[in-house]
């Protein structure tokens, strides 16, 4: 379960939506910056697309924030109505209900009153449920933004120090006994804070040595200065908020900040341009709109908002925690076409993401679907190393299910948030996985996937596959002691085959056909037992791709490398397993020392690239993406000059351990 906390959403395109402060927004784009750093690969497990059926549904208004206490859930917002799931009559309930996570029952004794929109949800050390929000009155008492309450009753805990001045608390986090808030307010506790502060989590006494500021809206109209995206590493040593600020102790941090929390409280030595420039619209004061860590703290995910423009805007973007600097970039970056991100979760190697898009990939489109772009209406997953969606899509849609007064399609998906056994979904419509599900759903762990590491090859012996013609390989053992002895082997699903590169256990082989529109395809096969299987289409996600065109390919952590005949260049674009989306933007890696359009077939073994060339040889280069320069090519050795069994021209050629 993941501790870290979201932002505060914005909606779909043009749209603006007051909330308590300010409106907000979300949006996409896409470039990452470098080959410096290239994420490893590792496993992930995905939740289930279909929701629970027995989640109870809200009325009206939306759901923003959830908490568990063993098998209870709390559901926080802004509504006024509240029936269980297959229930005809709706029960008056405001901001706050409780229920059985296995049932769906609501749970009647819990009734708290509080006359203000809950933001967000915490549990303190001793298990009494911490609530913050736009309020100022619980169970009949003033009691502004922030409050304890007892997790059986909804009584107010009196003894609990915690304050806030009015504004609104957007996030609280607990982290050990500290509990970490966030939002729109100057004073906690009777205390000048400004924007974030830090309690004790068990007794709500203010912690002193936390004097972190954050100021200065960004002068557009209607901008209020904020804190609206808290996230805090799971060691505790690093804190990132995001918000509409300029400020932070003094120090010029535009939207992002990131704060170094293993002794006393500072402005880290971290810093971005990324979220400086304005975006499309003077719409959107702010548009980096919440953040959270990865469960092993060694990445955070950033989601924004505000149309097109010359920083991340309607994008979601991953940053390493370790990075320091003044001109950090992010290690990849996903837009959407001008649609908003508004909410977050990063959980068990998944990057969820939610709002009012309709694609993702798609830094080709605007307001369209371009090039690339994958259709994923208000919910997506994406993957962890490159930000491609990966093969989950439930969609927001309520299919033919949505009853009379249901809303179908609203501006902001409020929160994702992994609970100890699935992702909650709070949203300001009634539908998900095509399905009616007012304003709330769960997508249960239990029917998800657990999807292994997926990459190259990486043993250092095997066997190289080099095409022959239709239907054949030349198929030759290699590895430290050289090659070996060619053979003819027939494969007969492998027909009219370009570039080919192996994932796992199965191969990837371009094809021309003319019924793509690209003109090409880029098929899938098994390879089991060195044998190749029947192909199928990498989906219509690929068929815009002119995979033909490659002379050669392979996949290496999250990326497919290519070159072609017309350009001098190494490419490379991003690559899901789960799914086979290829990524919708080209990238090109620094290199010396080789024509690249002189290669035909290209693999890589054990560190090194190996290709093939236009005059038959074979050659061997050591290959490290994150190099300065990645390949260079006068260091490369000739492996074999080619013979009459075997002429290293060819487009097909891959690595492979049986």
């Amino acid at each position: 379960m993941s501790l870290k906390r979201r932002l505060r959403p914005r909606p779909f395109t043009r749209i603006l939506v007051p909330v308590a402060v300010t409106s907000l927004t979300v949006a996409l784009t896409a470039i990452p910056a470098s080959a410096v750093f290239v994420p490893p690969s590792e496993s992930a497990t995905i939740v289930t697309a279909n929701p629970a059926d027995n989640t109870p549904h809200a009325q009206n208004g939306s759901m923003r924030a959830f908490a568990q206490i063993g098998n209870t859930v709390y559901a926080g917002g802004s509504f006024s109505g509240v029936k269980a799931a297959g229930a005809t009559a709706w029960s008056p309930a405001s901001n706050l209900i409780a229920y059985d996570i296995s049932t769906g029952a609501i749970k009647t004794g819990f009734a708290p009153s509080l006359d203000g929109a809950v933001q967000t949800l915490a549990v303190s050390p001793d298990g009494k449920l911490i609530v913050g929000g736009s309020f100022g009155t619980v169970n009949g008492v003033a009691r502004k933004n922030l409050v304890e309450l007892d997790p059986a009753t909804g009584a107010t805990i009196t003894s609990w120090a915690g304050r806030g001045d009015g504004g609104v608390v957007r996030r609280a986090i607990v982290h050990g006994n500290q509990l970490y808030i966030a939002g729109a307010f100057h004073w906690v506790n009777g205390t000048e804070h400004s924007l974030l502060a830090r309690l004790n989590a068990t007794t709500g006494a203010i912690d002193a040595t936390f004097q972190v500021d954050a100021s200065g809206a960004r002068a557009y109209p209607n901008s209020t200065e904020l804190v609206w995206g808290l996230a805090v590493a799971p060691d505790g040593d690093t804190v990132v908020a995001v918000g509409n600020f300029t400020d932070v102790n003094g120090a010029k941090r535009n939207q992002v900040v990131m704060i170094d929390t293993s002794g006393t409280p500072t402005v880290a030595d971290w810093n971005t341009d990324r979220y400086v420039a304005g975006c499309y619209s003077d719409s959107f004061p702010f548009y980096a709109r919440d953040v959270d860590f990865s469960d092993d703290g060694d990445y955070f995910v950033i989601i924004a908002d505000g149309g097109r423009g010359d920083a991340y805007c309607d994008a979601t973007a991953r940053w390493e925690t370790a990075d320091r600097g003044s001109n950090v970039k992010a290690t990849w970056v996903d837009f959407t076409g001008t649609d908003s991100v508004t909410s977050l979760e990063v959980a068990g190697g998944v990057v969820y993401v939610g709002g009012h898009f309709r694609w993702q990939n798609n830094a080709n489109g605007n307001d369209s679907q371009g090039a690339g772009g994958v259709s994923r209406y208000g919910m997506a997953a994406l993957d962890q190393q490159n930000g491609v969606p990966m093969n989950w899509n439930p969609t927001r849609s309520p299919g033919s299910q949505l009853p009379s007064g249901g809303t179908s399609w609203g501006p902001i998906m409020w929160e994702i948030w992994k609970g100890p056994s699935g992702l909650f979904i709070g949203q300001d419509s009634d539908g998900l996985g095509n399905e009616y599900h007012g304003r709330m759903g769960y997508f249960p762990q239990s029917g998800g996937r657990t999807i292994g590491v997926q990459d190259a090859p990486q043993a250092t012996s095997g066997y190289l596959y080099l095409g022959a013609g239709n239907g054949q390989v030349t198929k030759v053992s290699y590895g430290p002691g050289g090659l070996g002895t060619p053979a003819t082997v027939s494969q007969p699903q492998l027909t009219n085959a370009k570039a080919a590169f192996a994932l796992s256990n199965k191969v990837y082989w371009a094809k021309t056909d003319s019924s793509a529109p690209s003109g090409s395809v880029l098929n899938v096969s098994t390879l089991t037992g060195g044998t190749i299987g029947a192909p199928w289409v990498s989906s219509g996600y690929n068929s815009w791709f002119t995979a033909a065109s490659m002379t050669g390919a392979f996949f290496l952590q999250g990326r497919m490398y290519y070159t072609t005949s017309s350009s001098n260049s190494l490419f490379y674009r991003y690559l899901t397993p789960d799914g086979s989306v290829v990524g919708c933007t080209p990238f090109t890696l620094p290199t010396s020392g080789i024509d690249w359009r002189t290669v035909r077939g290209m693999t890589w073994v054990a560190g090194k690239l190996v290709y093939g060339s236009t005059n038959g040889s074979l050659r061997t280069v050591d290959f490290d993406p994150a190099a300065a320069t990645a390949v260079d090519g006068s260091a490369a050795t000739v492996v074999s000059a080619g013979t009459a069994e075997a002429t290293w021209n060819n487009p097909t050629l891959f690595f492979a351990t049986s």
